[in-house]
């Protein structure tokens, strides 16, 4: 008879990723989304969300949800493909594709779904899939998933995407070949570690010149860049170009779920091939009309407005921290990385930092690579200046051994 073992192979890894400092917990909030919350008790500036614009406890936002709940109730009861595809997410793939300047758009209960779904869904055996070396971990698993050959490139590297290409024309020209070949290049617009931008511009001549197809991830860019803040594609003056464009509705949009914007014959295979589309219960009615509602106010000028004000907080704390203070649309981000390496260390740092008030998380491997820890700082446009004030002169009092160096 087999003894089972299996708590205590559970216990082991655990205790292993522990001594790495790798082991990880759920963080209990006492309250909703703000840059003051609670946790267990205790008030703390909030910089880790990727609430870039303050919308996930905005008013009206809000009450779009409540409007939604009243008249469609909380589940969708079904897939879309049954009977779940009720009118807030008909209203919102309609918004998003106008938004997007697509003919359509499809939506997917998270951003990961949206990745696996489609990435899956287009490719497989025989194909290839060339991805930026520090993709989203959704998108690494979704081309592992397709079963395609895959290929990495340097981080940013339009000289190691060519390559990469060069050498698939030359393995496998389209004449030795039974069906065209299809080589699927996925990077992310604005990258979620250090913020970078990807070359856009570089990476579509690129794949024009070698018949490639694009895939975006604009879930960090999306609200913030371009006309109404429609994102880097946009920005980048490359619309039309860009075959697919992926992007979450849960970061600057202050809602949830994640979509797919392009072409309708796109759009039309999806809905027929994408099994994380096909095979779930839809999105909750009430995320898709929040989502619409924060997609409609960050078209307006108010919405304008509140871009303005997180690119003035995100320049105090640039200035703050001895960063050049960068210029909106021009490599700035949200997102600003504390460089500290060891993993132990920034899980310190972090403690350190909760014990004076401050939440920003450590970010290590496997969202990072080893020895490439750091404090993952946000800023929102819900900061007020003093909250940035507070924060740099946090950040200056830290001892000699707990000091951090800003990334990119």
């Amino acid at each position: 008879m087999v003894t089972s073992n299996f708590s205590q192979e559970l216990e082991a890894r655990l205790e292993a990723w522990q001594g790495q400092g790798l082991r990880r917990e759920l963080r209990g909030l006492d309250g909703g989304q703000a840059p003051h919350i609670q946790m267990n008790g205790a008030r703390v500036l909030n910089f880790s969300s990727n609430d870039y614009l303050g919308l996930a406890n905005d008013a009206a936002v809000s009450q779009a949800a409540r409007q939604a709940l009243d008249r469609f109730g909380v589940g969708a009861g079904a897939s879309r493909l049954i009977c779940g595809s009720l009118p807030p997410h008909q209203e919102l793939e309609k918004v998003l594709a106008a938004y997007k300047g697509t003919e359509a758009a499809l939506t997917f209960p998270a951003g990961y779904m949206a990745a696996l779904g489609t990435v899956t869904a287009l490719m497989g055996r025989g194909d290839f899939i060339v991805i930026d070396k520090l993709a989203h971990a959704c998108l690494v698993d979704a081309a592992r998933l397709a079963g395609a050959r895959l290929r990495v490139f340097p981080h940013n590297d339009p000289e190691g995407l060519r390559r990469i290409l060069r050498w698939i024309d030359r393995r496998e020209p389209e004449s030795m070949v039974a069906r065209p070949r299809r080589v699927l290049v996925v990077t992310e617009s604005v990258f979620s570690m250090d913020g970078d931008f990807a070359p856009l511009r570089e990476l579509v001549e690129i794949k024009d010149r070698h018949g490639a197809w694009l895939m975006v991830d604009e879930a960090h860019a999306t609200g913030l860049y371009g006309s109404n803040g429609r994102g880097l594609v946009e920005a980048s003056g490359l619309e039309g170009r860009v075959e697919i464009q992926m992007g979450t509705l849960s970061k600057a949009v202050g809602a949830a779920g994640g979509y797919i914007a392009g072409s309708r014959l796109l759009v039309d295979y999806l809905v027929n091939r994408a099994r994380t589309f096909i095979f779930t219960t839809a999105p909750m009615p009430v995320m898709a009309a929040a989502a619409t509602a924060a997609l409609r106010f960050i078209q307006s000028p108010a919405g304008e407005q509140r871009r303005n004000a997180l690119w003035q907080r995100v320049a105090e704390a640039r200035s703050g921290l001895g960063l050049e203070p960068g210029k909106a649309g021009s490599g700035l981000s949200a997102i600003i990385p504390l460089a500290v390496g060891d993993e132990t260390a920034a899980m310190r740092q972090s403690a350190w930092l909760r014990s004076q008030g401050f939440l920003i998380p450590a970010v290590r491997y496997p969202a990072v690579a080893r020895g490439r820890a750091r404090l993952r700082l946000t800023v929102s446009a819900a900061h007020s200046a003093q909250d940035v004030e507070r924060l740099v002169a946090v950040l200056s009092r830290m001892s000699e051994e707990q000091q951090v160096g800003a990334g990119p």
